[in-house]
């Protein structure tokens, strides 16, 4: 069987480790994933083209079956998508960053649109009860724009090192689910 490839995009200011997409990175090459976890340029302070610009080629380059946004990358995900001619077996976007807030080091992400195809077979959102970039009142409306399914996490914060996240073992559980089970379907 051949091994997913796992795209890990990082928002504002990156997600090195401690960050649960750090881990996340560590976690899938230890079962055997193929790992691409680049770091954006100007992480500190974002330029939509470059980003876009970036993440095509990276796309073109490392072809994903798999890609996990977090923060910023969700929005650089959605100004980018329409444009591009691929189909992931699964997306997923944790924490996304409100449409009502532009961030001044990544005020070139504002505003956003909200695409209608997100390239991927299979879609999730995660987001937090407590968010400071984004209201569940928020996601929830995001979520049912996009028709994808959602993880609410209670209280936890951006989702991010700074909230307490150095592992979000249900990223990994997520990505893993459909191999279980295809590996399960192959030993009957």
């Amino acid at each position: 069987m051949l091994s997913k490839r796992v795209l890990i995009l990082h928002g504002l200011g990156g997600s090195d480790f401690p960050h649960w997409q750090a881990q996340l990175a560590s976690d899938l090459i230890k079962e055997n994933y193929i790992v691409s976890f680049p770091a954006f340029p100007s992480r500190d302070n974002p330029k939509l083209q470059e980003w876009k610009e970036f993440l095509k080629k990276e796309l073109a380059h490392f072809k994903p079956d798999i890609v996990v946004c977090h923060s910023l990358a969700n929005i650089l995900w959605f100004h980018t998508c329409d444009e591009l001619d691929i189909k992931l077996d699964k997306l997923m976007l944790v924490a996304p960053v409100s449409k009502n807030r532009s961030i001044e080091e990544a005020k070139t992400f504002y505003p956003y649109p909200l695409a209608k195809d997100l390239k991927a077979t299979e879609v999730i959102m995660a987001a937090s009860t407590n968010d400071p970039y984004m209201s569940i009142e928020e996601a929830i409306e995001l979520q049912t724009n996009l028709n994808i399914g959602m993880k609410i996490m209670e209280n936890a914060g951006h989702i991010n090192a700074a909230s307490g996240f150095g592992k979000l073992d249900c990223a990994l559980d997520w990505i893993k689910r459909e191999e279980e089970c295809k590996i399960n379907e192959e030993l009957k």
